[in-house]
C-alpha cells in the first residue's frame, strides 16, 4: 500500500534568518511534517500564492495543486483577516496575511469540490468556518500560554460525530489561540467543546470525503489519532 501525499499550507514571512542569510520565506514549524511522517504519510509543503493572483486564479492554482494531493492540512498562524467574514477589525486582531488568506480559501474549497481529505488545525479550523459563510469571535482568554507558549486544556469530543469516532475520550490538548468561532458556516457542526463552551472541533458531515478541523495543536503532542484520521482517508 502506497503513503498518501498529504500537502500543508506554510507560513510566507517578509524576512526570516539562517546562517549568514536573512530573506523571505516560506516556513513551517517541523512538528507538522513530522506529525504526517508519523502518522503514515508524505509531507509537502505547499507555500502560498501571490496577493495579486485574482481570486478565480488563486482558485485554478490551488484546484491544480490539490489534485496531486491525497489529502490537505491547512496550518495554524495569524488571525484571519476579518473584512472576510464581513467585521470590523478589533483592536486585538493582528496584521492581516493577505496573500495565505486568499491561498488557504482557495485550498478549502478545491478540498472540498474534490472530496480530497482536509484536515484544519487552529487557523484552519478558523478559516473553514469562514470558507463556508461562517464567522468568528476576534479575541477571547485562557486559550494559550505567555507568548509562543502553548497552553493546554480539556476537549470534550461530541457523541456521535467523526471526530469521536477518532477520540472516543475528553483529551488534554496544546492550545494557543486567542480567536474562535462564532457562528457556524453552512453545512458545519462543532464535534467538540472547550469547558468554557468554546467550539474545539468541526466537521463536515455531508462533505464528499474527510472534512475535520480541531482548535487545538496536535503537532505539539504526542497523541497521532486525528492525524492518521486523515492519512487513513488520504490512503490511495
Amino acid at each position: 500500500m502506497s503513503k498518501p501525499l498529504i500537502g500543508i499550507s506554510t507560513y510566507l514571512e517578509a524576512e526570516a534568518r539562517w546562517g549568514v542569510w536573512s530573506l523571505p520565506a516560506a516556513l513551517l514549524p517541523a512538528g507538522y511534517h513530522r506529525l504526517v511522517q508519523n502518522s503514515g504519510g508524505l509531507a509537502a509543503m505547499l507555500p502560498p500564492h501571490e496577493p495579486d493572483l485574482d481570486r478565480d486564479e488563486a482558485r485554478e492554482a490551488a484546484a491544480a495543486v490539490v489534485a496531486r494531493l491525497d489529502g490537505v492540512v491547512i496550518a495554524g498562524g495569524p488571525d484571519v483577516r476579518p473584512e472576510r467574514y464581513g467585521a470590523e477589525t478589533d483592536p486585538r486582531t493582528g496584521p492581516a496575511a493577505l496573500a495565505r488568506d486568499a491561498w488557504e480559501l482557495a485550498l478549502i474549497q478545491a478540498a472540498l469540490d474534490s472530496g480530497t481529505p482536509l484536515l484544519g488545525i487552529c487557523r484552519g479550523m478558523q478559516l473553514l468556518n469562514v470558507a463556508l459563510g461562517g464567522t468568528l469571535h476576534q479575541h477571547l482568554d485562557g486559550h494559550g500560554g505567555p507568548p509562543g507558549v502553548f497552553a493546554r486544556h480539556k476537549v470534550e469530543p461530541v457523541p456521535n460525530t467523526r471526530l469521536a469516532a477518532v477520540l472516543p475520550e475528553p483529551v488534554s490538548v496544546p492550545t494557543y489561540h486567542h480567536q474562535s468561532v462564532d457562528r457556524l458556516g453552512r453545512g458545519l457542526v462543532a464535534s467538540a467543546y472547550a469547558e468554557d463552551g468554546t467550539p474545539e472541533a468541526l466537521e463536515v458531515p455531508d462533505a464528499e470525503a474527510f472534512a475535520l478541523a480541531v482548535q487545538w495543536h496536535p503537532e505539539a503532542d504526542d497523541d497521532l489519532r486525528v492525524m492518521q484520521a486523515l492519512v487513513t482517508a488520504a490512503t490511495p
